[in-house]
């Protein structure tokens, strides 16, 4: 049974949501967002990453930063760029790239339900980043970011949503990057109840990004309870604002792997190395697998096909028969010494939106060595992961197109 409420959110002006919103605070470099925000005094990333505000190095330990994104939210508030909702309300959010769709309903979960597991993750949060998260959270007394979740879909509650999108959107505009961003609110209380009533009926919710955002709001509710020991326990800060999506909704997009060195090995013992757990086929012109244990390797300007031989794949365990699993275990770390994918600096990740173009370019930069295509991650596999109570490897999923920030804002005071 989850329970789903409505949110009193504090929303930008329809003028001005397009200028407002802007991508997640973890995706952009320092640098990318101060170029991002440049010119534009209403950017939410001068909220969600204030440090653009401050001196270049600033240590994002410090005082100021905090104080920073407070002061810029308020700003916006003062200057009635962000309205506060008179009621709670659920919202339809969509986003399309290209011909792709998808809905999502805008809400909040429950921070007691996420603390029982009955709202499962996938991935180890980093104890420096859920602190940071923490300390935002704490200082700006809102919840400034989406947590990205998954349920398993639920003909009444796709209705609702076929139902509700036929109507004119509160919001819609399009981002920089093409996505075009769309919202719809919903008004009626009828309509509210029967997505409570309907949420109540699914078990599990499944938490794909935003780990670190849902793991900082339920810290910051933990120092909230102990601040309001006689609390009733339905006040903000015991919801996470987080939009959540059906199943039958989504895609996940391939997270690819360049490497920077053979770990000191010629060209023919690397190649012989891999040969032991993989079947090795040459001039793969398709550059990208289209089935599960299949891998693209492109290597001194040629594309080579790998297949994970039979042995090598542990079938009865949900992560290490994962590809991303596969690829660390048997090659990355046994051939290549790249034991911690999290730390080791002879790696790196690339979304798959980025396309094999970008990977042959990588590598014939001269930058690194070798690039890998991966086979997308399953949605099925990520709730069989969550199911078991285990975490998949790092950068296991890609989702795009991502949740806009600044769109919604959940004040937990």
């Amino acid at each position: 049974m989850a329970l789903v409420v409505p949110l009193r959110v504090l929303r930008p002006r329809e003028t001005d949501v397009r200028a407002v919103a802007s991508p997640p605070y973890d995706v952009l470099s320092c640098d990318e967002a101060v170029k991002m925000a440049s010119g534009n005094p209403l950017s939410f990333l001068r909220v969600e990453k204030s440090e653009i505000d401050l001196s270049s190095g600033i240590d994002m330990t410090d005082d100021r930063v905090f104080q920073t994104a407070r002061d810029n939210l308020q700003r916006l508030m003062d200057q009635g760029v962000l309205i506060q909702e008179e009621v709670p309300r659920f919202y339809i959010y969509s986003q399309q790239m290209n011909d792709y769709v998808q809905y999502g309903i805008t809400a909040g979960i429950s921070v007691a339900e996420y603390e029982a597991g009955r709202i499962k993750k996938h991935e180890q949060t980093r104890p420096d980043k859920e602190t940071e998260r923490t300390r935002h959270i704490a200082a700006v007394h809102a919840q400034t970011g989406l947590v990205f979740v998954i349920y398993r879909s639920l003909p009444a509650i796709d209705d609702m949503v076929a139902m509700t999108v036929r109507e004119r959107p509160i919001y819609d505009f399009t981002a920089d990057d093409g996505i075009i961003h769309r919202v719809w609110a919903l008004y009626e209380d009828r309509d509210i109840a029967f997505l409570q009533e309907a949420f109540a009926k699914i078990e599990t919710l499944y938490i794909a990004d935003g780990h670190h955002r849902a793991a900082a709001a339920a810290a910051v509710c933990g120092i909230k309870k102990q601040q309001n020991p006689a609390g009733r326990g339905d006040e903000p800060y015991h919801f996470i604002m987080a939009t959540l999506f059906p199943d039958n909704q989504l895609r996940i997009l391939d997270y690819n792997r360049v490497a920077r060195h053979l770990n000191a090995l010629t060209q023919d013992e690397f190649l012989n190395k891999i040969k032991v757990k993989f079947h090795v086929t040459p001039d793969f012109t398709q550059r990208k697998p289209t089935r599960m244990h299949t891998f693209g390797m492109y290597f001194e300007g040629r594309w080579f096909r790998l297949e994970a031989k039979k042995e090598t794949v542990a079938v009865d365990d949900p992560v290490s028969r994962l590809d991303v699993a596969i690829l660390q275990d048997h090659l990355l770390e046994p051939v290549l010494g790249i034991r911690d994918p999290r730390t080791d600096a002879g790696i790196d990740f690339v979304g798959g939106v980025r396309g094999m173009d970008e990977l042959e370019r990588m590598v014939d930069s001269g930058d690194y060595a070798l690039a890998f295509s991966l086979y997308p991650t399953t949605l099925t596999q990520l709730m069989d992961v969550a199911d078991a109570g285990r975490m998949m490897p790092p950068k296991s999923t890609w989702f795009e197109p991502k949740l806009r920030s600044g769109i919604f804002v959940h004040r937990i005071d």
